[in-house]
């Protein structure tokens, strides 16, 4: 690891920015800065989308000995580590409340424009979030300012999101979330450095409830809380969601689901679109 920086401070912290991190964000009521409207749909996003251990644990592995993190894009705080201080930034209110007590002190601030000086951190965290920043490469330059060490991405490689049975039951949702990722190499170009990427295989009992950790388990998503905590779904229209949940409770009941896929109820993980990026200057 590079030489310790200071820890920062709130002065530190709010000293002078650049223009360009002044700029204010277009942003929902609620605050969302990305293309989703937490007030609406993350109302109930901490009960779905827990931290998983697996993923936990490749987190802090990337994370090294950072002894201070900035994680951008927090949402509920699900892979925020207890080893290191951790500084948050989430622009949604609805996520923001949802954060527990004594969990790491949040800002209201958008990836686009962070408030804090250069390499005012050790390591950079963001988890399941950048599909939702309106400008990518600006905001992967600014965890890369902020930051002296890892920018550790948590994503999904919209080229592998169709290996899922989704597919067969949700295309439109599928097509807008291989939409919404961006690609691995415009992060790698946009990060700039020595980027690795991970497969992360998805693990059967996963806790943290996006559209593949379902892999095994169809019947969770007949849960339409378990689909909204998916952002994906709030993109197409009630037709879609009422077409998914006919066909997939139908094929339940006959057993033609089963016929197909019944082999992964007791698969213990599944090579999904699941990448963990780390980034290095």
């Amino acid at each position: 690891m590079s030489e310790k920086k200071p820890d920062p401070t709130p002065d530190a912290m709010h000293e002078p920015m650049p223009e360009t991190a002044r700029r204010p964000d277009p942003r929902t009521e609620d605050g969302s800065a990305g293309d989703a409207d937490y007030g609406v749909i993350g109302l109930d996003y901490a009960r779905y989308r827990r931290p998983e251990p697996a993923f936990v644990a490749a987190i802090a592995g990337a994370l090294g000995d950072a002894r201070t993190l900035v994680n951008i894009g927090a949402g509920a705080g699900s892979y925020e580590p207890t080893s290191v201080e951790v500084t948050a930034v989430e622009p949604s209110a609805a996520m923001r409340a949802q954060r527990p007590a004594g969990s790491a002190p949040v800002l209201d601030a958008a990836a686009e424009h962070l408030p804090f000086s250069e390499d005012a951190f050790d390591a950079a965290l963001a988890s399941f979030t950048i599909h939702q920043w309106r400008d990518l490469r600006a905001g992967l330059q600014e965890a890369r300012r902020v930051t002296s060490g890892p920018v550790v991405i948590l994503t999904c490689d919209p080229q592998a999101l169709r290996s899922s049975w989704l597919n067969r039951y949700a295309p439109d949702v599928i097509s807008t979330e291989a939409g919404r990722y961006p690609q691995i190499e415009d992060i790698r170009s946009g990060l700039g450095g020595t980027v690795t990427v991970t497969a992360l295989p998805i693990p059967l009992q996963c806790t943290d409830g996006f559209s593949e950790a379902y892999y095994g388990r169809p019947e969770a998503l007949l849960d339409p809380g378990a689909r909204l905590a998916n952002s994906a779904w709030s993109f197409v229209g009630r037709s879609v969601s009422d077409r998914f949940d006919r066909e997939l409770r139908a094929d339940l009941d006959s057993g033609a689901w089963d016929a197909q896929h019944g082999h992964l109820r007791t698969q213990p993980a599944f090579d999904g679109s699941l990448r963990l990026l780390v980034g290095h200057p």
